[in-house]
């Protein structure tokens, strides 16, 4: 049960937030010490049980036999179930988190642990430090395609584990984070940091606490603390010398083995056997000390060997670590690197003390590791930070500091870069060439790319309402919206469920709809959304800000956006105005679920506009959006020069007191700009505005202009929903009577329901009525659309009236023997569902040679007082701009015309 449940959140709020970090980074850190006690005490009991045998059974037989028969189980293993699973891991790590396609699982995690297990048991001489580290991240991987987020934060979690791993496998937490920082994700965000830093403090500390140890971090590896004079610094300045000429030899030799081993063209089981059958022979013949390699490196720090002995053991380290590691069993270079190193370290100390006498070999067999290590996987800060951890010895710190950075100089200088993108450059990856688009990926985001304006359905639509949206419409799915509020997503799937449970046509919407659908904000780069796409398998998302949807982006929107970033191509040509300036703004509280804008002008028509405005804004829960536009010579720069706002600011100030007093939220703004147009368009992007709603003179004299140069610009190029109102001619009395902003409260009639086409509809109580002759409304249709938001605006705006009457009709023309009715019963239908009180509507066609005409003849005869168009579709959208209908109907009586569109997509 609890599974599904939190599938669902996170679906519903996927974006991850800073505590489901926390919280998979605690978890995270838990799993890889769990994983790092395990692969010791496995690996510790098997390799006691092979060191025992070697004394009881001829060495010379026993090692060679357990190193065969292991090495050939762990290369099986490997093969068989997971091959991401051989070698040392972290180059896959890297290559997982540089967004190569490289896989990481907990299937990976269990068969690395597993087989590293039986590998350091084999006697083969590798670490179990890296393959921690990669069972540390594909847990987190895995973990992080259970709890589906962004693949940001799952390269984070990936990067987190992999520290965790290390921190564990070490017991040194901050060795662990440094190691993420300084060579796998390179970055130093808040959160990356953070949860890197919990994983590895936490496994760190488990790791200790189960491991047997306590708290306290001095591993007790020396009967004393370490010395340092400054005598000495030549001395490790010539160990530093050393350890990179020597661990560049050694990275050379590592990819020459690999090379070498591909050559001989047989399996991993055969390799990995060949290679620990090799060293069991040899290390057969080494002294005791050698058959562990944990218990050599213990053994030479703590100053129980002698020249000699440390001699033959790097020797015989760096060759079998050669000959194991290019076999491609999984197995670290960590602890070899280690061991090297003290090796290295303790022949320079002896040197040192024989001449000077001053420091002993185990201060510089200490120095000797970190610089071997800094050298080899070029990670100087890590290397320091391990030793000192590992001691806690504030006297090792400089001769940690002048071996390791020197080591490492000399090493890049020799061979330059990272030993583990070498390797993976020797498998063809490479990832400094990956994803020639990824710029564009993680710099895009759904803002940039969106469908800014959407198609959506009303939850309670029927479902035969639904199948003819999807008829007339080519997408192939919708956003599903509820008072304004995306509550679900239909798509062409969704319609089987009604052949599948034999449902009724009048079913709403909302009965097979997909509810609380995945949604993006418009701040998440591309990478995010298309990993959500592929994620749960869906073509679409809403991208929605706050509890409104503000569009839709799609994989052809990407698709479109990589493209455009191949060819080096924006979609704005040619010279752009200089943008709008602010130059004064007030905000209200955002709490509506979606916005009005109003650019208001003139103050005799701004009132009516800002009421029609209103009550829109109340039956949609919107917030009003009001804007004045000031003019100024394209000579000048909009944000240079100084305007006078006071007759603007008392205009706005109006608005703001309309919206107190009927709870709306109103925020209003000033822009200064060269093109009155452009700065509405500037507005609308910027505000997310879902409806505008302009005023216009119902016929222009500029040639080539419908409504006039201004609302012609809007028309064309927004896409949110649009509604253009031209006033009627109002007698002086009625304009006198409607400045005060009337306050008359009209009491609500009981809701009722007449047969047939008729729907009763009352004004709402809470708006004042800015003039009488907002009584009578026409509504001439052809279906659609645009139709269907007029429609919906309906309930509305008849509340500016008194006691309103609605009639629905239908030009068609003499020769069509029976006008179809359809159309005319669907909005009788959407308007009883959206229905808050009562009103007459009567659906009655007409017959007429035009629609201008037949429009003009029945306004002219019957006096309506109000003329609502939608254009039906598309076509009709064009016919009406370029064929001058509203232009004609505006021109052709004295009523108020208002003219609906709705949104359309980009």
């Amino acid at each position: 049960m609890l599974l599904p449940f939190l599938n669902q959140y996170i679906r519903t709020v996927w974006q991850p937030r800073r505590g489901l970090a926390i919280a998979q980074a605690c978890i995270i850190g838990l799993v890889a010490a769990f994983s790092a006690v395990c692969l010791k005490f496995g690996s510790g009991w098997l390799g006691t049980w092979r060191v025992q045998g070697s004394q009881v059974l001829p060495a010379w037989l026993f090692l060679p036999a357990v190193g065969l028969g292991f090495g050939f189980l762990a290369g099986l293993l490997v093969q068989r179930l997971a091959p991401e699973a051989s070698g040392s891991g972290i180059p896959h790590v890297k290559a997982s988190l540089a967004n190569v396609p490289v896989k990481l699982s907990w299937r990976v995690a269990i068969v690395k642990l597993l087989s590293a297990m039986i590998t350091l048991a084999s006697g083969i001489t590798l670490g179990r430090q890296g393959p921690t580290v990669q069972v540390g991240a594909a847990l987190a991987a895995g973990m992080s395609r259970w709890v589906p987020t962004s693949p940001d934060h799952r390269r984070q979690m990936i990067a987190a584990g992999a520290g965790a791993g290390l921190a564990a496998a070490f017991n040194a937490p901050i060795a662990g984070v440094l190691f993420v920082v300084e060579e796998l994700l390179q970055d130093l965000s808040g959160l990356t940091l953070g949860t890197a830093i919990i994983a590895s403090f936490i496994g760190g500390v488990v790791s200790r606490l189960l491991g047997g140890r306590s708290l306290l971090l001095n591993l007790e590896l020396t009967q004393s603390s370490s010395s340092f004079s400054i005598i000495e610094i030549p001395f490790y300045l010539v160990l530093g010398v050393l350890a990179g000429l020597l661990a560049a030899l050694f990275n050379h030799g590592l990819i020459e083995s690999i090379k070498t081993y591909r050559r001989l063209h047989v399996s991993l089981p055969i390799r990995v056997a060949l290679a620990g059958f090799i060293s069991g022979i040899v290390v057969a013949f080494l002294p005791l000390s050698f058959r562990d390699n944990t218990g050599l490196r213990e053994f030479v720090i703590a100053g129980q060997a002698n020249a000699p002995i440390a001699a033959i053991a790097f020797l015989a380290q760096f060759l079998l670590t050669l000959l194991a590691f290019g076999s491609g069993a999984p197995g670290g270079l960590f602890a070899p690197s280690l061991i090297l190193g003290s090796c290295l370290g303790y022949i320079i100390g002896i040197f040192e003390f024989q001449l000077l006498g001053l420091a002993s070999p185990t201060t510089y067999a200490l120095a000797g590791m970190g610089a071997f290590f800094s050298a080899v996987s070029k990670v100087p800060i890590t290397a320091i930070v391990i030793v000192f951890e590992m001691t806690t010895d504030f006297n090792l710190v400089l001769p940690l500091m002048i071996g390791s950075v020197t080591s490492y100089l000399v090493a890049d200088k020799l061979m330059p870069g990272s030993l583990y993108t070498k390797l993976l450059n020797l498998s063809g990856i490479n990832i400094e060439n990956v994803s020639p688009v990824e710029g564009a990926f993680t710099k895009l985001t759904a803002k940039d790319v969106m469908q800014r304006r959407v198609e959506t359905l009303d939850a309670e639509m029927s479902v035969e309402e639904v199948v003819q949206a999807f008829s007339r419409s080519h997408h192939r799915g919708f956003p599903v919206v509820e008072q304004g509020k995306l509550v679900g997503i239909v798509t062409q799937t969704d319609l089987l469920k009604i052949r599948d449970r034999n449902l009724a046509k009048d079913t709403p919407l909302r009965e097979i709809m997909t509810s609380q659908p995945v949604t993006v904000t418009p701040t998440h780069n591309l990478s995010n959304v298309l990993y959500l796409l592929d994620r749960h398998q869906i073509s679409r998302l809403p991208v929605v800000e706050g509890q409104r949807i503000i569009g839709i982006i799609t994989r052809a929107d990407i698709i479109r956006a990589e493209a455009d970033s191949l060819n080096c191509h924006t979609r704005e040509h040619g010279p752009q105005p200089e943008p709008s300036y602010v130059v004064y703004q007030t905000r209200s509280p955002s709490i509506g679920r979606g916005r009005l804008l109003v650019p208001v002008a003139n103050p005799e028509t701004a009132a009516t506009l800002l009421q029609m405005a209103a009550a829109i804004a109340r039956d949609r829960h919107y917030e009003i959006e009001c804007l004045q536009v000031i003019l100024v010579s394209r000579q000048k720069s909009p944000a240079e020069t100084p305007v006078r706002t006071a007759k603007s600011r008392r205009l706005l100030r109006n608005a703001e007191v309309l919206g107190k007093k009927w709870k709306i939220p109103v925020h209003t703004q000033i822009r200064v700009t060269h093109d009155i147009a452009h700065a509405i368009l500037e507005t609308i992007k910027e505000r997310h505005i879902d409806l505008i709603l302009m005023g216009w003179k119902g016929s222009t004299s500029t040639p080539g202009r419908i409504f006039g140069d201004v609302v012609d610009t809007v028309i064309r190029q927004a896409t949110c929903e649009m509604v253009l109102v031209k006033l009627g001619k109002t007698p002086e009395s009625i304009i006198n009577h409607q400045r005060p902003f009337l306050t008359h409260l009209f009491p609500i009639p009981p809701l009722s329901h007449s047969p047939s086409h008729y729907l009763p509809i009352a004004p709402s109580p809470h708006l004042p009525l800015p003039s009488p002759q907002f009584n009578s409304w026409l509504v001439p249709m052809a279906g659609g659309p645009n139709a269907r938001a007029a429609i919906k605006l309906l309930p509305a705006l008849v509340t500016l009236g008194n006691d309103p009457k609605i009639r629905l009709t239908r030009v068609f023309k003499p020769s069509e023997s029976e006008p179809d009715m359809k159309i005319l019963e669907e909005a009788i239908r959407i308007l009883v569902r959206r229905q808050k009180s009562s009103s007459t509507v009567v659906a009655a066609p007409v017959q007429a040679d035009s629609v201008t005409e037949g429009v003009i003849n029945l306004v002219n005869t019957e006096h309506y007082d109000v003329v609502v168009l939608g254009a039906s579709r598309e076509g009709m959208l064009q016919q009406a701009i370029k064929g001058n209908i509203p232009e004609a109907i505006a021109s052709g009586v004295d009523s108020t015309v208002i003219l609906v569109r709705g949104a359309i997509n980009n």
